[in-house]
């Protein structure tokens, strides 16, 4: 059975991540990328679907962990009674092959080390045939490598100590002591099958490498901000969703990790959003991480490519448009939470908040020091005209809401932001375009969000025109400049939102009258963390400093360990929910900090661009 989420600690190769547990094994791992299918699964079953435990033979959750300083090295400890043992889990930046390397150190007496591998493709669907680079099948190995064939993928475990085969239930099996001073350095590696085996790994060399990468990485941080740890920390976390080869950003590092713990509210969360992607964008650019947005920027030209009609919200990492959604009926599921899903049929969607914020992102690379170029403004342009024709369309919302179609007000809000991004590039960089049209429409959806998505009698906005109900990215309408922090309606929408939406203090991402039948699913889920970040920023706006202050704080205290953070938090049960790490939720984090360490920069995005006086 997996450990509770907040018990797992994330290492990569800034093209895959692995999910360590406190009890030293490796639960979920997708090769040869994110996207792909995983080799570990017993994250969302049991052992049976792949795992690789390396951890004293006593077994039990771990003493200690950390990451080794400002890195996405983690190191593991188990004080036992007969000694003192660590494991040092990496993945080195990828040059050639995906690489997990594990080194055992003993620090103290002498420890009794167990390694138990058990590989499982096709997402613990499919056993692999395990031998030797001899060919053998069955027996005592002795040290060296053992391989895993299946289809078209490959794993190789080396390592200095014998190992030995089991095809009874299809592992690999070491143990071993390890006295104070001794190193045992395990290698895995996947390779196609039709391609030859990988050039041998040197795994200290490799430590030092990766070190070596995250510290120069991290060493280009411009922040001087309050928490800066947690700051830091965030932004590593942030850097290891970015698919290296192509720039895509991915929402998270893992599928099917429940909303509600045995409901069916499980999503894969391995592809490219562009609206998170955009979020992320605007933390690392304001934090002094302008390659990555140049890279996000070139992905989006090639991803986009063609009728702007035709953007979708969710690309996969390499800008492939099709993931279609299936489950995985072999897997029961992380805690019995059904069905699992790979792939996502939001993909199909309409949101029109998408056309919204990949313009301010555009815009805001720009006015950040990205070179600007003719291909992205032609692609703005292009985006522009969609959105002049179908503004005012109903469509699935920011939530992918599953249920009908509805004139979200959020939705309205960006659809303006975007025109405003335009007509501010118009005006501060000489771009050329039909800005007086541009003017009259920013203007026009401006009216029209005013007058049927505020409820006077209320004093709020709703979550979408005509509905009773709120939701809690309307604290986001006065980020893009749609109305001041001072205006009555945003003061009136931060309090009703707080008021309705609040489970202990933390933030839903909505709640409706059951007959508007908006998400249409069973079951419920937990308080929503980038929404409660936004809150922080909510009431910093409106000028209540020191309670944005304290919730901040204690959403700081409910980070792992490891300063990790997952999509949701359930504050009955005391635990993290849903995909992790979630950019969303470390985004949420980064720029609550910069807010009220007084550094607002791009956090008040389109400020200056209301255009005509609020009314």
């Amino acid at each position: 059975m997996a450990l509770r989420i907040e018990d797992y600690g994330v290492v990569g190769d800034l093209r895959t991540t692995a999910l360590v547990g406190r009890d030293g094994s490796v639960d979920w791992l997708c090769l040869p990328d994110l996207d792909d299918p995983a080799c570990f699964a017993a994250l969302l079953g049991d052992d049976r679907h792949g795992f690789w435990r390396l951890a004293p033979a006593t077994e039990g959750l771990c003493t200690r962990r950390r990451y080794r300083g400002e890195s996405l090295v983690l190191e593991t400890e188990w004080e036992t009674p007969d000694g003192h043992v660590r494991v040092t889990d990496l993945m080195p930046p990828r040059r050639g092959n995906p690489t997990l390397v594990r080194i055992v150190e003993g620090l103290s007496g002498r420890v009794t080390v167990v390694s138990e591998t058990v590989p499982r493709f096709d997402h613990g669907n499919v056993v692999p045939w395990l031998t030797d680079r001899e060919g053998t099948l069955l027996g005592h190995l002795g040290a060296g490598t053992v391989a895993a064939v299946a289809g078209p993928d490959t794993l190789t475990l080396t390592a200095p100590v014998p190992q030995e085969i089991s095809l009874a239930d299809g592992a690999v099996r070491s143990r071993f002591d390890v006295a104070a001073g001794d190193r045992v350095a395990f290698v895995l590696t996947h390779h196609r099958s039709h391609d030859l085996g990988p050039e041998p790994c040197d795994a200290d060399q490799a430590l030092a490498d990766t070190l070596a990468f995250w510290e120069d990485w991290i060493g280009g941080t411009r922040y001087d901000g309050e928490w800066p740890d947690a700051v830091r920390r965030s932004l590593i976390t942030l850097k290891s969703l970015v698919y290296d080869p192509t720039g895509g950003i991915a929402a998270a590092a893992t599928t099917s990790l429940p909303e509600q713990v045995g409901g069916v509210r499980n999503w894969d969360y391995r592809y490219c959003w562009l609206r998170d992607a955009s979020f992320t964008l605007l933390a690392l650019l304001s934090t002094g991480h302008t390659s990555e947005a140049r890279a996000w920027r070139e992905w989006l030209l090639r991803a986009v490519a063609g009728d702007p009609a035709r953007l979708r919200i969710v690309y996969g990492l390499d800008g492939r448009r099709r993931i279609p959604e299936a489950t995985l009926d072999w897997l029961p599921g992380y805690e019995g939470s059904a069905p699992v899903r790979v792939g996502n049929a939001a993909a199909e969607q309409l949101q029109l908040d998408v056309w919204g914020e990949v313009l301010v992102s555009l815009h805001l690379a720009r006015s950040d020091g990205v070179e600007d170029d003719a291909d992205t403004w032609t692609l703005q342009k292009a985006l522009l005209d969609f959105l002049e024709g179908h503004w005012d369309d109903v469509d699935n919302g920011l939530w992918e809401v599953r249920g009908p179609r509805r004139a979200f007000v959020h939705s309205r809000v960006m659809a303006w932001a975007g025109v405003a991004a335009m007509v501010r590039a118009h005006e501060t960089a000489g771009l050329d375009g039909p800005v007086d049209r541009w003017r009259a429409l920013r203007d026009d959806i401006r009216t029209d969000v005013l007058r049927h998505g505020y409820d006077a009698e209320r004093n709020t906005f709703t979550q979408f025109y005509g509905s009773d109900g709120l939701d809690a990215s309307l604290l986001l309408l006065p980020r893009v400049g749609f109305l001041p922090w001072t205006d009555h309606r945003i003061v009136g929408t931060v309090d009703a939102v707080q008021r309705e939406l609040s489970h202990d203090g933390l933030l839903l991402r909505y709640r409706t009258p059951a007959d508007d039948g908006v998400d249409g699913l069973p079951g419920d889920e937990g308080t929503f963390l980038v929404c409660s970040f936004w809150l922080v920023d909510a009431l910093h706006g409106v000028g209540r400093v020191a309670e944005a202050r304290a919730l901040f704080e204690r959403l700081l205290g409910l980070r792992n360990d490891l300063g990790l953070l997952a999509e949701e938090y359930d504050v009955v049960a005391g635990r993290q929910l849903g995909n992790v790490p979630q950019a969303f939720s470390h985004v949420g984090l980064v720029n609550s900090a910069r807010i009220l360490s007084g550094d607002h920069g791009p956090a008040t995005l389109l400020a200056g661009m209301r255009g005509q006086p609020p009314r």
